[in-house]
């Protein structure tokens, strides 16, 4: 790429004096705030987080140790003893008073958001827009969802059975850090209204804005001791959360993920997990290629390509795929990075050392094996320590790192096909299965293809947002990319345990009335096909 071609930015060098009226990290990050946010939280060390606009410090914080864990969950077994005797209606109502909070209050968690990872702020909103969307879904639906369920029988008239719901008890959190509101708030919304307490492990590098949506939580009605939260090193008190907990919700690595399933299915406690992918899009010969183009941008380069349901791999039709190109990497070329506290930067910074690292890896190894890039392919220390230009592959194959692995960046590999099965085949070609995007102007069609896709959801002319958004509907993945689902009636049943009560009335499950056995088996014979004939369930 060159100069003339390099996307602006907002702030040319983020160690300079900020401009008079413009937020800084000291503005927003207080020592009052870091008080307030991390009162009741257990912990006799203490760690740090840092911004990755400049790398600064943000906060001194308690750091749990394993002994602190065990004490975070005795509090909340203590209070959901309580919560759960608490009347659904009012469980549901206090996330209705939080939706109300957190767009009234928005403008402070997303300086958090931005501050902790790096996002652009319209990225960061896209958070506060899938909290309140659950907190109102599962403020409005949980009564519902929860409600004692009448079954048929299996003696119509003679049984009745009603099916209940009941908490599982303290459910274990592990957070990841990309989108530290949404997986941290977000997922623990069902969990409350169910009834159960949450102890939570947010990463520690973006641990204050799940704290601050504690808070929040807390104004909004929820008892204190019903959310807990710890911080500190993964792997020595992420296993300690699912040591204790009744059921576990993480996010993260597929690596990871085994480790947490593996050690919670040695206890016999349930999990959801939301792991890794590698998401294709696929765009057709007959779709409009501007908006197809406009739609990548948003799909590859939110926050940076830093989301699970990102796409990293576009398989364009070989009619189309040369002016669908341009297009998209003049659109490429054309965003502006940037770090301000403001809405106006096109996108943000990667998280840390470690993505920048995997980003420049899988592209370097790439051209070195023979690819092209399109568009971006350096790093931009200029304007902070982790900036990564939004970057177009050409040429690459199944033997490069980039075609295989997550990259979780703003990396996106074109691929041509001709025909749809191909298509389908490639993208396809993975272990994993979270999320994929068809663009066509043919809905019958873009239907049909979707269904043959192997992944837990699909959009249609959207890259992700459209099913991510649609709360009613579950959300999660196949194959390698998880097990259970967010969102819907599976986004909140999974915190439950049911229980069939069966009431048996007149006459027994058993010879009664003078019968022997044998008249018994008859008479029983006789009914069940009656049953069938009536098309009884």
């Amino acid at each position: 790429m060159t100069d003339s071609q390099a996307p602006e930015q907002t702030r040319t060098n983020p160690l300079a004096p900020a401009p008079q009226g413009v937020r800084t990290a000291a503005d927003v990050v207080t020592p009052e705030l870091v008080a307030r946010l991390t009162k009741g939280v257990v912990g006799s060390g203490r760690t740090a987080n840092h911004t990755p606009f400049t790398g600064e410090k943000l906060a001194d914080l308690p750091e749990s140790t394993p002994a602190d864990v065990e004490k975070a969950f005795d509090a909340a077994r203590r209070a959901q003893a309580v919560w759960a005797r608490t009347p659904v209606a009012r469980r549901a109502a206090v996330l209705l008073r939080f939706h109300d909070l957190i767009l009234a209050r928005q403008s402070e968690v997303l300086d958090l958001i931005q501050l902790e990872t790096g996002k652009a702020r319209l990225h960061a909103h896209e958070e506060v827009q899938a909290v309140a969307v659950a907190a109102r879904h599962y403020g409005r639906k949980a009564p519902a969802y929860l409600r004692p369920r009448r079954h048929a029988g299996v003696m119509p008239t003679l049984t009745k059975v009603t099916e209940l719901r009941h908490p599982r008890g303290v459910v274990g959190q592990i957070v990841p850090w990309n989108y530290p509101l949404e997986l941290s708030a977000g997922d623990a919304l069902p969990a409350f209204a169910a009834g159960n307490a949450v102890v939570m492990k947010p990463d520690t590098g973006t641990c204050l804005t799940a704290l601050w949506a504690r808070d929040l939580l807390i104004e909004a009605g929820l008892p204190a001791d019903v959310l807990q939260i710890v911080l500190g090193d993964g792997p020595v008190i992420g296993p300690e959360v699912v040591r204790h907990a009744d059921y576990v919700s993480f996010t993260g690595s597929t690596r990871t993920g085994r480790e947490v399933a593996q050690s919670a299915g040695a206890r016999l406690v349930g999990v959801s997990l939301e792991l890794g992918g590698k998401n294709a899009m696929v765009v057709l010969d007959d779709a409009d290629i501007e908006k197809a183009a406009a739609g990548a941008i948003r799909a590859c380069f939110s926050s940076a390509g830093q989301i699970c349901v990102s796409i990293e791999r576009l398989y364009v039709h070989a009619s189309i795929a040369d002016a669908f190109l341009d297009r998209f990497a003049a659109r490429t070329r054309a965003l502006r990075l940037g770090n301000s506290l403001a809405y106006g930067a096109d996108m943000g910074s990667l998280v840390g050392e470690r993505q920048l690292a995997t980003v420049s890896r899988h592209v370097e190894e790439a051209v070195a094996q023979g690819a092209k890039v399109i568009a971006g392919g350096v790093a931009r220390p200029d304007i902070g320590p982790y900036f990564y230009e939004p970057t177009i592959l050409d040429g690459v194959d199944a033997s490069m790192a980039v075609c295989a692995e997550e990259t979780f960046g703003p990396v996106v590999s074109i691929y041509r096909f001709h025909t749809e099965d191909e298509a389908v085949e490639h993208a396809n070609s993975t272990p994993y299965g979270l999320n994929s995007s068809v663009w066509t102007r043919d809905g019958r069609r873009g239907a049909a293809l979707a269904a043959r896709l192997s992944t837990g959801t699909v959009n249609i002319n959207e890259g992700y947002a459209s099913a991510y958004g649609s709360v009613q509907s579950p959300m999660g993945g196949m194959k390698d990319s998880g097990l259970g689902r967010r969102h819907g009636s599976e986004g909140i049943l999974k915190y439950t345990e049911a229980q069939t009560i069966a009431q048996q009335r007149l006459l027994p499950m058993g010879p009664s009335l003078g019968m022997d056995d044998e008249q018994y088996a008859r008479l029983l014979s006789r009914s069940l096909r009656a049953m069938k004939a009536l098309r009884l369930r």
